[in-house]
C-alpha cells in the first residue's frame, strides 16, 4: 500500500481498492455476497499468491459480515447474529483439518489487543465471554463430553505492556498445549467509515496484528504458529485521511451538491494521495474511532464470544447464546 488511506484490515476493501486501481476485476480473486436477516454476507476467496499480491491479501478465505444492528443495542438482534457468525466460522473450520479428529481436539482462543486501551480491547473482551472447558475436559467422563470441546483462552496483552512479541508468547503456550487450531480474534482498521463497528471479518489466513494501521510485527499464522489459524475481528478505527476522503467522495457523487463545488473537486483530481500529502504534517497519523466505543465494544464482543462459543461446542443453540457468556 503507498499510501495511509489504503491501509485497511478488511479482504472486501482490499480488493475495492485494487479495482479501482486497475480498472476492472482482479484475476484470481471470486466474490460471493448473501443477504440473510439483519445481515450482508460477502464471502471472498483469494485463489493464489499473484491475486494475493494484487489486493495485498494472502491467498485464502475472507467472510464479511455487514449489519448496522452491530451497533444497536437489541440483544435479540444481537443473538441472531451471533448465530451468523457460528455459521460461518463453522464454515471455514469445516473446511480445515480440524473434523478429522472427532471433537477431541483442543482449540486456543487468543483475544489480541491491549485491555487498557478500549478500542484495541475487543480480543481481551471477547476472551473475557467465552466458555472455556480444557481445564474440566481431561477429567471429564466421556458421555458428559458429548456436544461440548476442549477449549482454552489467552489475552497475551501487547508489546507496549510485556516488552515481548505477542507471537513470540502464543508461539510459547502453542508449543506447550499442543492445540488442533487457533481462533484470533482483534479489533481492526477500515478504510470506509461506514464499516466501523458494523461489519467482522473472518478468515482462515491468520492476522499481522496491526497491519491495517501500518505497523510491522510477526504474523499469527498457520507458517509461524504450526497450527491453522482463524482470524476474527471488527473494524474499530480508522485513520483520518480515510475520513477526509470519505468526504470529498461523497460531495463529488452528491446530486444535491451545487454544480461548481463538484466541478472544482474534478479539476483539482483530489486523490487520497494528495489528501494523504496534504495532511500528514498535522493529522496523518490521526486514528479515529467512533463515538459511544465502550458500549460498542462490549456489546460487539458479547456477539462475537456468543458465536464463538455456539461454533465450538454444538450443544449450545444459539437462542440460548447469552446462557453461556461468562
Amino acid at each position: 500500500m503507498d499510501n495511509l488511506a489504503s491501509l485497511t484490515d478488511l479482504a472486501v476493501e482490499s480488493r475495492n481498492i485494487a479495482i479501482e486501481r486497475t480498472g476492472g476485476e482482479i484475476s484470481g480473486v471470486t466474490l460471493d455476497e448473501t443477504e440473510v436477516d439483519h445481515a450482508k454476507i460477502t464471502r471472498v476467496e483469494v485463489l493464489n499468491e499473484q491475486a494475493g499480491q494484487q489486493i495485498g491479501k494472502s491467498p485464502g478465505n475472507y467472510v464479511t459480515i455487514e449489519s448496522e444492528d452491530f451497533r444497536s443495542g437489541d440483544r435479540q438482534v444481537h443473538e441472531y447474529l451471533s448465530g451468523v457468525v457460528a455459521n460461518e466460522l463453522n464454515n471455514i473450520m469445516d473446511s480445515s483439518s480440524l473434523g478429522q479428529n472427532n471433537g477431541e481436539e483442543t482449540i486456543l482462543v487468543i483475544g489480541l489487543g491491549n485491555w487498557n486501551t478500549t478500542p484495541d480491547a475487543l480480543g481481551p473482551r471477547v476472551s473475557h465471554h467465552l466458555l472455556v472447558t480444557r481445564h474440566l475436559y481431561d477429567d471429564a467422563p466421556q458421555d458428559s463430553r458429548e456436544g461440548m470441546r476442549s477449549v482454552c483462552s489467552l489475552s497475551p496483552g501487547v508489546l507496549g505492556l510485556t516488552g515481548i512479541e505477542t507471537a513470540e508468547i502464543i508461539r510459547g503456550v502453542v508449543d506447550r498445549v499442543h492445540p488442533q487450531l487457533i481462533i484470533a480474534i482483534d479489533s481492526l482498521a477500515a478504510r470506509e467509515s461506514s464499516r466501523l463497528a458494523s461489519t467482522i471479518q473472518i478468515s482462515d489466513t491468520g492476522i499481522y496484528p496491526g497491519s491495517g494501521l501500518g505497523k510491522q510485527r510477526i504474523g499469527i499464522t498457520e507458517e509461524d504458529m504450526g497450527v491453522p489459524v482463524i482470524a476474527m475481528g471488527m473494524p474499530t478505527v480508522i485513520n483520518s485521511v480515510n475520513i477526509v476522503n470519505d468526504t470529498i467522495n461523497h460531495l463529488a457523487n452528491n446530486q444535491n451538491v451545487a454544480g461548481e463545488v463538484q466541478q472544482m473537486i474534478q479539476q483539482n483530481n483530489i486523490s487520497e494521495q494528495l489528501i494523504g500529502e496534504i495532511l500528514q504534517p498535522f493529522l496523518g497519523d490521526l486514528i479515529v474511532t467512533p463515538k459511544g466505543i465502550d458500549k460498542l465494544i462490549g456489546d460487539i464482543s458479547r456477539i462475537l464470544a456468543g458465536g464463538i462459543n455456539v461454533a465450538l461446542h454444538p450443544d449450545i443453540k444459539a437462542e440460548d447464546v447469552s446462557l453461556y457468556l461468562q
